[in-house]
């Protein structure tokens, strides 16, 4: 049964857009914050995980990728991906990644740092990024953005691995954000793991 598109059906197109706009200037990243924010709210305001389930462009485009274009082996999700203590410890992973970047961010806001023009995956691959810096700001927004692209660019290309090796929203299974959603949902609403 083919159920009719909504508005939020195509919101894998700004994910795609974020990933290439944050390519050729740097300062679009600020804009990922939204994807952080809203599922948060969405979770405190609501009952359930609904931005994950409704209007996750990432989770999207992995399914596009994965499902309609194949390019998903479809191999079932290992049990220890889905696993309590991974996608807990990958939230900690990934707030560890996070908070490192707002404290790199810190250090050029007061000046003890250097800007970086970098993408960093998982702090020991620097990718050179400076073509993507045209407009000169303050300092610490061009940091901020660099680090921030860096999180979000790495936990795409995650996504995009287990997709790939498994089921296309295999990223949805231990995604920070849907981990941190369904903690908000258990405590606020009574809602079991």
């Amino acid at each position: 049964m083919n159920r009719q598109k909504r508005w939020y059906d195509y919101l894998w197109v700004a994910s795609l857009l974020y990933l290439i706009l944050g390519f050729f200037n740097i300062l679009f990243a600020w804009l990922g914050l939204l994807c952080f924010a809203i599922p948060l709210i969405m979770a405190a305001a609501g009952k359930d995980k609904g931005y994950c389930n409704r209007y996750c462009g990432r989770g999207q485009l992995f399914a596009l990728l994965g499902g309609k274009w194949k390019l998903s082996r479809g191999l079932p999700i290992p049990h220890w991906l889905k696993s309590k203590w991974f996608r807990y410890g990958f939230l900690t992973f990934f707030m560890a990644m996070f908070l490192n970047m707002l404290y790199v961010t810190w250090l050029v806001f007061a000046g003890v740092g250097e800007l970086r023009q970098a993408v960093t995956l998982l702090w020991t691959f620097k990718l050179p990024w400076h073509w993507a810096y045209p407009v000169q700001v303050t300092p610490w927004i061009a940091q901020f953005a660099f680090g921030f692209y860096s999180v979000m660019f790495i936990s795409t290309v995650l996504g995009l691995v287990t997709m790939f090796l498994f089921r296309p929203r295999t990223w949805c299974v231990y995604c920070p954000m849907g981990t941190m959603t369904q903690m908000i949902c258990t405590v606020k609403h009574g809602r079991k793991e």
